[in-house]
């Protein structure tokens, strides 16, 4: 048995550090956290002291069993979770369940797997700092008392399921609170001049002029003052400019470069880097610090000389600006700077690329620029044209990164021929373009996590989190705005002559831009009226930062508990009691042939119009919206018209065919088959050809491509790529099969592979409770029973489980239905 005993908290962390520890020391992995507060209630005891209930979950029992015996054989205990304040509330539930003697039990942190910084760790053990493990408490637990309290106000006031949370509504709020801005922004046009000039050998290059004119009618005034001008270089001036490169990645910057340059989401990026951090590979990947160890920068000062020649170095040291930034002490990083790329796979390797490059171009030099700005005047008028172009003198930096950016209308400046102050310039055309200002821009994960960290909302490791419950709650949706055409004018002077042209152009067109749906708006309106305080960005920032302050031990986290709690509990419940249901209905007119009012609102299935109200003896009329209407936006004619639907377009083998929408979008009715539209498809306007020839495909699709032990296989393309179906199991086709045109050799393969593999999955198997424990991930098991799934760890003695345990384990992960009595008549 090992005299040592390291405990972190991920199997893929251990695997990479026992290859640099000796046979002194053995590796285990608590698999996260290994107590937490309970799931199904509230879990702190209000009354005294907000003192939190942990408890070992039954999924953690087995671990902490075999921990305790290892750590019990072991001379020292190394505890070795993150160094951030997560890690250490790890580091302290572990202490605290296995009953760790502080005079054997160390804590160690390092921000890279590498075996120098494991060596440093061990060289430099700590206690744990209670500090942070405060600072990590006051988080769970203010989150939970928001959301415990929260949420169940949101199921009695607008619909079961919902929930709030501190981080997520203020995050929701921001997305709504743009759209509004977008909804009720009004365009305002002007024309825009660009000439295009010829030197006297030819060269071709453009002007603009600085000012725009309000209307048609001034901007033709111009371009008449221009008719028969001669023009030449009224001003030519070359200046020397530098551009600096950004500084190394924090998880901020590393998502949203992630985002712009490769288009991974932020749980992505997350993800990766995580692998890549417990590779060895990189730098702990959860920081708000821009600083590089003095190793870092002597390491990468030796790559780039020796890559790329001594005139390209140039250390640098960078400050943070971020206020908190104390949950780690260096940048991410490559923890090997001489590694350029990693043989991995794909997401891996081009993170890796993206962290390599950014780390070692903050330690370049700056680049050299020759930027020229050209005037050029009109023998007609006062007004000049500009140009601007410039030239790379030194590439530095550029020759390995440059940083991305979130505007979309940035236009580079170019290179300018060879000109001299005085000379004359022959204008080919000039135009004046109608141009109309631009809404704010939807957010992007990237550009809303950084939108956060300027406010000071959340911390490295919250932001990928809270994007992933806005988006899985259906709060907020990756829009698909197909956008509008629009008209604009352009007038032309050219050989004289003023022609004018009437062009169009698409506007609104937003795809994967974080939109509201209509409930994240009705919720959002809701806690905003309601709970204006938890809602406020200074509060929420100012809540950060009173975490970062009991991280420093300048703050007692039960006093702040007890600060917040005594307003927010009154004030929930004052909701809860004199609060109105909210639906986020508008009335939108009356119908014309009956009278009744016309609204639209969210319904128990979405949001619908309605006509008529509950009050009324004639029972409403509802009308479901179509995917890309809102409560907010539809119009009364766009709401009338969902009443013209179903539309009836014919008959298709003797079966009627229709068209209408429902909760799930608009489709074909073909007798007793349903098809979705295509998002091309307009609902109002679809023919009875188009339709036929969807249902015609379905068929296909629908159709048996080969027979298997009797049964018919079909295929078709889910969210996953295309697969096969055949037995109820759908099996995934790779790449290497022409699914066009799968033989029954290609289905039988499939099918065959398949079941090998679900045989060596299965472990253990009750048939007659339709009970199974398979083989998962990282080496755990999992029990199954229809669509409950009970995850177990990988220390799990599958064969000792008897069925009395697999049922407990079931019953526990299974939610509780409420019972409803019945309420007698009078």
């Amino acid at each position: 048995m090992a005299k040592n005993l390291v405990i972190v908290e991920s199997p893929a962390k251990a695997k990479t550090i026992e290859k640099f520890l000796g046979k002194d020391y053995q590796v285990a992995s608590s698999f996260g956290h290994i107590a937490d507060l309970p799931s199904k209630e509230l879990g702190v005891d209000v009354d005294k002291g907000f003192k939190p209930k942990y408890i070992v979950s039954k999924d953690k029992k087995a671990i902490v069993k075999k921990l305790k015996e290892l750590a019990g054989k072991a001379e020292t205990v190394w505890l070795a979770s993150d160094e951030d304040r997560e890690g250490e509330a790890i580091a302290w539930h572990l202490a605290e369940e296995l009953k760790l003697d502080r005079d054997k039990t160390r804590r160690i942190v390092f921000n890279a797997i590498t075996k120098s910084a494991i060596t440093r760790a061990i060289e430099n053990p700590r206690s744990i700092d209670y500090n942070l493990v405060n600072a990590q408490q006051a988080r769970r637990v203010l989150d939970r008392l928001v959301g415990y309290e929260l949420s169940p106000i949101l199921w009695k006031k607008i619909k079961t399921g919902l929930s709030a949370g501190r981080v997520q509504s203020v995050s929701v709020r921001l997305i709504v609170e743009r759209e509004r801005e977008i909804q009720d922004f009004t365009p305002q046009a002007s024309y825009k001049i660009v000439a295009e000039f010829k030197t006297s050998e030819g060269k071709v290059f453009k002007a603009k002029l600085s000012k725009s004119f309000k209307n048609i009618e001034e901007a033709r005034s111009f371009l008449k003052k221009n008719t028969g001008a001669t023009f030449k270089i009224a001003g030519l001036e070359t200046k020397p400019a530098r551009k600096s490169p950004a500084p190394p990645f924090t998880t901020s910057t590393l998502q949203q470069e992630a985002s712009r340059k490769l288009y991974f989401s932020v749980s992505r990026t997350m993800g990766v880097a995580q692998r890549l951090y417990e590779a060895g590979l990189i730098t702990y990947m959860r920081t708000d610090s821009v600083n590089l160890s003095k190793e870092a920068i002597e390491a990468a000062k030796q790559e780039i000389q020796n890559a790329y020649g001594e005139k390209y170095s140039h250390p640098r040291n960078y400050a943070s600006k971020s206020k908190g930034a104390q949950e780690a002490h260096e940048a991410i990083r490559p923890t090997d700077m001489s590694r350029h790329s990693v043989s991995l796979e794909r997401d891996q390797a081009r993170l890796y690329e993206l962290i390599w490059k950014r780390a070692i171009a903050s330690q370049m030099s700056d680049a050299q620029l020759e930027r020229t700005n050209v005037k050029i005047s009109a023998s007609t008028h006062q007004e000049q044209f500009v140009a601007n172009g410039e030239v790379l003198k030194f590439d530095g930096f550029l020759k390995v990164y440059l940083e991305g950016t979130d505007e979309e209308d940035e236009e580079q400046e170019g290179m300018l021929p060879a000109l001299q102050k005085g000379e004359e310039v022959y204008n080919r055309y000039i135009t004046a373009t109608e141009r109309f200002t631009r809404p704010p821009y939807r957010y992007t994960e990237a550009s809303l996590v950084k939108k956060l960290e300027e406010l000071g909302i959340g911390r490295p490791s919250t932001y990928a989190p809270t994007i992933s419950t806005i988006l899985n709650r259906g709060y907020v949706e990756k829009g698909t705005i197909e956008g509008n055409e629009r008209k604009y004018t352009q007038l032309t002077l050219e050989n004289h002559e003023i022609k004018e042209d009437l062009l169009t152009e698409m506007v609104g067109a937003d795809k994967g831009k974080l939109v509201p749906t209509d409930i994240g708006m009705i919720v959002n309106d809701f806690l905003v009226n309601h709970f204006s305080t938890i809602l406020d960005y200074n509060f929420t920032a100012k809540v950060e930062q009173d975490f970062d302050d009991i991280a420093s031990g300048e703050e007692d986290w039960t006093q702040m508990m007890k600060d917040f709690y005594k307003d927010f509990h009154p004030q929930v419940k004052d909701v809860e009691e004199n609060a109105e249901r909210e639906t986020g209905e508008r009335i939108l007119g009356s119908d014309p042939e009956s009278g009744r009012q016309v609204s639209v609102r969210l319904g128990r299935f979405g949001s619908m119009v309605q006509i008529g109200t509950a009050d009324e003896e004639e029972k409403p009329r509802f009308a479901s919206l179509l995917p890309d209407q809102s409560i907010d936006t539809i119009t009364f004619e766009e709401a009338m018209d969902l009443f013209k639907l179903p539309r009836k377009l014919g008959s298709y083998k003797d079966q009627d065919v229709e068209v209408n929408v429902g909760r799930f979008g608009p489709y074909v009715r073909f007798g007793k088959s349903f098809v979705s539209l295509d998002k091309a498809d307009d609902v109002f306007e679809v023919t009875l050809e188009r339709a036929v020839e969807l249902i015609k495909q379905k068929e296909k699709a629908d159709a048996p491509i080969a027979t298997y032990k009797g049964m018919e296989v079909s295929k078709g393309k889910g969210r996953f790529g295309p697969f096969i179906k055949w037995n109820n199991m759908f099996i995934n086709v790779n790449k290497k099969y022409d699914f066009d045109n799968l033989t029954q050799a290609d289905v039988e393969v499939l099918i065959e592979d398949k079941l090998k593999k679900e045989a060596e999955k299965l472990l253990r198997e009750w048939p007659e409770e339709s009970i199974r424990i398979e083989k998962a991930r990282w080496g755990r098991f999992t029990i199954i029973k229809g669509r409950t799934k009970v995850e177990l760890s990988k220390d799990t003695d599958v064969a000792a489980l008897t069925l009395e345990e697999v049922k407990a384990l079931l019953e526990e992960k299974t939610p509780k239905r409420k019972k409803t009595t019945k309420s007698k008549k009078k």
